[in-house]
């Protein structure tokens, strides 16, 4: 393969590449970060399964749904429509990931109703959420400002 093709494919996956890096790190990060304190509680959905595994199938599925999304978000031209649009839905995925594990980890085991579950959600979640999604997408943006 010559050299000027490489460069072309490499350039071509250079994007999409970094938003997958970033969106996984900081994923991981944030589930960790929020619902940690429940890895040592058993799964009710399965026995046998880690809260690593857990989080690592969330943060994969997170990765590659939020990187094919993201990826049109950067034809937008007005930043702040991007960055509200990119921040609702990091919003919104992670606090769902986090809804599951609380209901998968500790809910499922006692007598929690929705509303409940939900604030107890959001009381693990809040700042570690508004914290790292701040940062995520603001880091997103600067690094494919660069590019």
């Amino acid at each position: 393969m010559n050299q000027n093709l490489k460069n072309k494919i490499f350039s071509f996956i250079k994007k999409p590449l970094i938003i997958a890096v970033a969106l996984f790190v900081f994923t991981l990060i944030e589930i960790y970060w929020a619902m940690g304190s429940f890895s040592n509680k058993p799964s009710s959905g399965c026995l046998d399964c880690s809260f690593f595994d857990d989080a690592y199938l969330m943060t994969l599925f997170s990765t590659v749904f939020l990187s094919i999304v993201f990826l049109p978000f950067s034809l937008i031209k007005n930043s702040n429509i991007k960055v509200t649009l990119q921040l609702l839905l990091l919003i919104l995925i992670w606090f769902f990931w986090n809804y599951t594990i609380f209901v998968d980890r500790e809910s499922s085991w006692s007598t929690y109703l929705f509303k409940e579950e939900i604030m107890y959600t959001l009381k693990f979640s809040f700042l570690p959420i508004l914290t790292l999604s701040i940062l995520t997408i603001f880091t997103l943006n600067y690094i494919l400002k660069k590019l």
